[in-house]
């Protein structure tokens, strides 16, 4: 009989401080398991909606190949992968099929499946399926918000099909915006970026953005073109009635951060300018690997602070996120 393996991960806790905990898994790795030893973790806003559940917390995971199971054909000891926010799916259903496995409904997602493990830890097993190669001029600590934050931009542009031709409005300059900004913009499209005031202005033209509106106070906003798609990146719903005016016949409207409540948008303005709400999760896996290649071919990275992967860096870390003190992204790595 094959004996375990025992790693060290961060869990979520009632009092919504992360605490120490360890998972145990068999040493003898099955199927197309592999063993990650984890070398950086990006923070996402997600990961602040489980911080009192008892469950591993993270799911932009970054790390070093450490044994692969007997039925791996790909990757090898030594090769640096990361993973998303979906850990499996069946592999047989129509969605699996077309490569839009990330809406199978036996999809093993962070939050639902797998909670004894995440990104926040030293080591992780997945399968070989689920995981993708870090291109080699990428970084660790640049790979890991891509493997959700620049995964769920880059989807919303690729898979609804964005052309060079369009212009692109980014709503809010944050962990995903600007990251949205830099994927629009070497994609060719015409970036323009809304945001509440100018204090983010001179980092967004120089993340790529052609023009940038402030919002805040302003009951009518002025663009130099209608908006062919808009990427939603604020914590909070927007104001539609401000919003409608400056969009194009036909566009399309990107709702990415996450938010309670009822989805409300003026309905009559939706019918005459033929507008397309386009709900989306992160990306499926062949579009998660192309985004990977396209930011290491663009060089676009995300702009981001380290912690170190501990009780404190941790609490740190969730608290300046959820006080709205992280620059852009926050990266836990291991000390």
């Amino acid at each position: 009989m094959s004996g375990t393996f025992t790693f060290t991960v961060f869990k979520g806790d009632k009092s919504g401080v992360p605490k120490k905990a360890t998972t145990t898994k068999p040493e003898q790795l099955t199927g197309d398991n592999v063993l990650v030893k984890v070398t950086a973790s990006g923070l996402c806003g997600t990961d602040l909606h489980y911080k009192t559940e008892d469950m591993v917390l993270g799911h932009e995971g970054v790390g070093v190949v450490e044994a692969a199971g007997p039925d791996c054909k790909f990757l090898k000891k030594g090769d640096r992968v990361g993973w998303g926010y979906e850990h499996d799916s069946c592999g047989h259903c129509q969605q699996c099929l077309s490569g839009n496995e990330t809406y199978c409904p036996k999809r093993a997602m962070y939050g639902f499946a797998d909670r004894d493990q995440g990104s926040f830890a030293s080591h992780a097993v997945w399968r070989e399926a689920f995981l993708f190669k870090i291109p080699d001029e990428m970084s660790d600590e640049d790979a890991a918000p891509m493997q959700c934050g620049g995964a769920t931009v880059f989807n919303a542009l690729h898979a609804y099909n964005a052309m060079q031709t369009e212009t692109v409005g980014i709503m809010g300059v944050g962990g995903l915006g600007h990251l949205a900004i830099q994927f629009a913009a070497k994609m060719g499209c015409r970036v323009v970026v809304l945001s509440g005031t100018d204090s983010k202005k001179e980092e967004a033209m120089r993340l790529g953005a052609h023009e940038f509106i402030t919002t805040k106070g302003k009951k009518e906003l002025q663009v130099s073109q209608p908006l062919n798609r808009l990427l939603v990146c604020t914590s909070a719903q927007p104001n539609w009635e401000q919003l409608i005016p400056i969009l194009a016949p036909g566009a399309w409207v990107h709702p990415l951060s996450v938010d309670q409540g009822n989805f409300e948008i003026p309905y009559i303005p939706l019918l005459l300018g033929a507008i397309t709400i386009q709900g989306s999760v992160v990306a499926p896996r062949y579009i998660h690997q192309r985004m990977l290649e396209f930011a290491a071919l663009h060089k676009i990275k995300p702009v981001v602070q380290t912690f170190p992967m501990t009780e404190a860096g941790i609490k740190d870390a969730m608290e300046k996120l959820d006080q709205g003190k992280v620059h852009f992204r926050a990266v836990l790595k291991p000390e």
